[in-house]
């Protein structure tokens, strides 16, 4: 955890003396009627999150310093329902829904609602939150938590909370993606980098979700670079899969100036040299990387490409070779396909050498698909053809099947558009459909039969 820069410590005092000082603040205590308490938060939460989106956006590692501080009794309890939903949505949980190790930000929040004059106006705003952070929690965690709170009328609206129905695995599942939509819009993520092997294990994972999420969202990461450098020198965490990890994210993803790319580059390949394994590992994280998918495309393995010793004889130096080959001539290419074909051939079919080759021809393919306009169909009849080559080529059911529904999909949005059966648009997708999808086995003959049957209009 980060410390809280002082500029935000003065920014978040200016906000708390602000409450202090305002007449609403002594009409709520004058009054004690819920509806001044609803006029404080709607004066004063507008900016405690001002300063909550500065910092998320840009020193995100220290959120929960800044979560910490507004504790605080001087902002009257205001923002803390939703700092305690950030803290639940943060904790890293298992494939059942549980927390993979207790959530102490969770109960430190938790417990200063409990003990905040205004907690009979905050607890009915944090119900939901509850029931989803005790259905992630263990049973003797919140049994713990419960028993430290002195106040018996506090003790028991958080035994209420404690629902059976999320006892069930599928139940907690559906509870909590339902809760976390929410907050889908909402930038509230952060995490810790590892200090040493213990902490490294153990909160590896959510630092992964942490930066996946800035990476999916384009998010300004320059502060992190320090924090990359600093963690890749470790030489403790040297020879852990984890570190190749950031090896992988961080050459991916990041703009660095030319001081960063020459300790990094020194960094990768001396670890390669060290490390006979380490192009495999690496590659089977760009693999993760696709499977997750983090914008992969071009610019991503130029950046790679960059850093990469080709003096170095692994696949590493062989699969950024042939990424630039594809990205400069472009996959349609007579050449590319050739040069694809050769290096594909040199490794086995289930190799993670081709399973990357794969991904990079689908980034190609799938984002053509989606980009493209109905009224531009004949383009993709001609490069359907390109499709088809790359398809025998790597002979691959899980390439192929992603092909087709790629190419269904779009298949779809030009029947909606030309939906005329006598036009000519609508015979022209019919009959390459009726030819080319079975051709290549996206179709039986009597399911293109189904596609284009004229159904009668019920009387």
């Amino acid at each position: 955890m980060k410390t809280l820069d002082s500029i935000y410590q003065e920014k978040l005092d200016e906000i708390g003396k602000d409450i202090q000082d305002s007449d609403q603040l002594q009409q709520f205590l004058e009054s004690e009627e819920e509806d001044d308490f609803k006029i404080l938060c709607e004066l004063y939460e507008p900016r405690i999150l001002e300063v909550f989106h500065e910092v998320a956006n840009e020193n995100p590692l220290q959120l929960v310093s800044l979560e910490k501080y507004l504790l605080d009794e001087k902002f009257e309890g205001l923002f803390l329902q939703k700092i305690l939903g950030y803290s639940v949505l943060r904790g890293e949980i298992d494939k059942n829904y549980k927390y993979t190790r207790p959530q102490n930000h969770f109960k430190e929040i938790l417990i200063a609602i409990c003990e905040s004059a205004n907690f009979d106006f905050i607890k009915r705003r944090i119900g939901q939150t509850l029931q989803i952070g005790f259905a992630l929690s263990s049973d003797i965690w919140i049994t713990n938590l419960i028993n430290s709170i002195d106040n018996k009328k506090v003790r028991y609206f958080l035994q209420t909370l404690k629902s059976d129905k999320f006892r069930l695995d599928n139940e907690r599942a559906i509870g909590y993606q339902k809760y976390k939509r929410q907050f889908i819009s909402e930038n509230y993520f952060s995490a810790d980098f590892p200090q040493n092997l213990s902490e490294l294990k153990v909160e590896f994972g959510s630092l992964r979700s942490f930066l996946y999420e800035r990476i999916r969202r384009k998010m300004k990461n320059d502060n992190l670079i320090g924090e990359f450098q600093t963690f890749l020198e470790r030489k403790e965490f040297y020879d852990h899969t984890e570190r190749v990890e950031i090896f992988a994210l961080f050459a991916n993803f990041f703009e660095l100036m030319d001081d960063e790319k020459s300790t990094l580059f020194k960094l990768l390949n001396e670890t390669r040299k060290a490390d006979k394994n380490f192009s495999i590992q690496f590659l089977n994280v760009i693999s993760d990387m696709y499977v997750a998918g983090l914008p992969m495309d071009a610019t991503t393995d130029k950046r790679v490409s960059n850093l990469i010793d080709d003096k170095i004889n692994d696949q590493l130096s062989e699969f950024y070779t042939l990424t630039d080959v594809i990205h400069t001539k472009g996959y349609m290419n007579n050449d590319v396909m050739d040069a694809v074909r050769v290096a594909y051939n040199k490794h086995e079919g289930l190799s993670i050498f081709n399973e990357c080759t794969r991904y990079v021809i689908l980034g190609y393919i799938s984002r053509f698909l989606k980009n493209i306009g109905e009224g531009d169909y004949h383009d993709y009849f001609e490069l359907s053809r390109i499709f088809t080559v790359y398809m025998n080529m790597f002979s691959n059911e899980e390439f192929n099947q992603s092909v087709e529904k790629l190419s269904r999909n779009y298949v779809d949005k030009l029947l909606r558009r030309f939906s005329d059966k006598r036009g000519r648009d609508y015979q022209d997708i019919k009959r390459f459909v009726s030819n080319s999808f079975v051709e290549v086995g996206f179709l039986k003959e009597k399911e293109v039969t189904e596609i284009f049957k004229t159904r009668r209009k019920p009387k």
